[in-house]
């Protein structure tokens, strides 16, 4: 165990040291004088939440490679069970910040998703790299995609199950969209039930669902494990959709705003890290693999970082759009459109009754300028419009201009006849 923990300490000097040789201190910007002048962070240590997915990366490596000690804070990961469990702990404050699902900030900012809060998102922690996963007994029978699932739903009648993370989650609206693109209901033709992630792979084992969406490693896991099948990345539903974000309270950011914008700018340097070069991606799944964050043999993670995807039935390809922490920058800046597209759906799905002010709560909840100050700082490139436009799976556009008509647009949602 002493040899094991003196590798573990060695691993991370030498990754601390190739750190600072890759990203040197920003110019102007000297450590001491920015933790003891008049933007010394309030609260030095920081604890922060994370689910065991390939996505908390970046919130380890800061840790890791020790860009937190450069903006005068210590970030302490934090690893929870569910995300019922990092909800409760941020709102209760047991947690400074976690890396959470986009959709889950939203939901308890207004109140559908647990014990109301005032939230706050700090930044994107990364776009694209989730899926959905169908059991290889369904791809036994025929289903295999969106099309094939829903012929054989029509045709072979039961109960069928699928599993997301969190009501109100990312998991969740990708999983409802893409069912709803081939014309199945979620809320009438099956089940949905919740299963935090590290636990998907176990319940489709024995049987208790037909399929679910999560995030990386546990799709490939599935496939690893011969019990499961990539069905449809989501990517492929929404090309660089917004995935986890770096969340707090509304209260810690009015009472803490310069460590927040001292732990952005640490992960906002790993983020660069990560996506800076091969070696610097396989060294990161070899530190998150451990058992101390996501607890799986780093084979499950090394392959989807890099694009190198398998569906389970032998099929194979290398996919451009895959898991990204930085793409110079394009990944983290917290778009107005992007949190209000999580509302748009909410409203879809019935989670919301009435529509919300759309812009108005994004506005409170996503920090643009704080995010604008660290990455200046850091001469990490801002886009000037908070608003941006994409076109999803199945063809229709989301710009947010007009949210409450694009929510209603559906043909397929909550309460609908059809």
């Amino acid at each position: 165990m002493q040899d094991t923990l003196k590798a573990r300490l060695g691993r991370r000097t030498v990754l601390k040291a190739a750190a600072a040789a890759a990203f040197p201190a920003v110019p102007g910007l000297h450590t001491a004088v920015w933790a003891q002048g008049s933007d010394k962070p309030e609260k030095e240590e920081v604890r922060i939440g994370f689910i065991p997915l390939t996505d908390c990366a970046s919130v380890v490596m800061a840790s890791v490679l020790g860009f937190d000690r450069k903006y005068g804070i210590r970030i302490v990961p934090t690893k929870e069970a569910s995300w019922a469990g990092v909800r409760d702990k941020l709102v209760n404050g047991e947690l400074d910040m976690a890396h959470v699902l986009y959709g889950l900030v939203y939901g308890v900012h207004l109140g559908v998703a647990g014990p109301r809060k005032d939230m706050a998102v700090l930044m994107t922690l990364n776009n694209n790299g989730q899926a959905i996963t169908l059991s290889k007994k369904l791809a036994d029978k025929g289903a295999v995609d969106a099309v094939t699932l829903a012929k054989l739903m029509a045709g072979d009648k039961r109960d069928y199950t699928f599993a997301q993370t969190f009501p109100t989650g990312t998991h969740a609206m990708w999983l409802y969209y893409w069912l709803a693109s081939a014309g199945i209901n979620p809320m009438r033709d099956a089940k949905v039930i919740t299963v935090p992630p590290p636990q998907m792979v176990a319940n489709m084992r024995v049987g208790n669902m037909d399929g679910f969406c999560v995030g990386e490693p546990w799709n490939h896991r599935a496939i690893m494990d011969g019990i499961g099948v990539t069905a449809v990345t989501t990517q492929d539903i929404w090309k660089d959709h917004p995935e986890k974000v770096l969340g707090t309270t509304a209260d810690f950011v009015r009472k803490y705003p310069n460590t927040a914008r001292a732990v952005v700018m640490a992960v906002l340097e790993a983020s660069r890290w990560i996506d800076a070069g091969l070696q610097n991606k396989l060294k990161m799944a070899e530190t998150i693999a451990d058992k101390a964050y996501v607890n799986t043999g780093v084979d499950a993670i090394n392959q989807r970082i890099l694009g190198r995807y398998q569906n389970g039935l032998g099929r194979t390809w290398d996919d451009p759009n895959h898991m990204k922490f930085f793409n110079d920058g394009a990944v983290n800046f917290p778009y107005l459109s992007d949190g209000m597209w999580f509302l748009t759906q909410h409203k879809r799905w019935g989670l919301l009754k009435d529509h919300p002010d759309y812009l108005g709560v994004a506005k409170q909840i996503n920090q643009a300028e704080l995010y604008r100050q660290a990455a200046s700082a850091l001469n990490v490139s801002v886009p000037k419009d908070p608003m941006r436009a994409s076109k999803l799976i199945d063809g229709v556009v989301w710009d947010g201009k007009d949210p409450a008509k694009y929510a209603d647009s559906f043909k397929i949602r909550a309460g609908a006849s059809a």
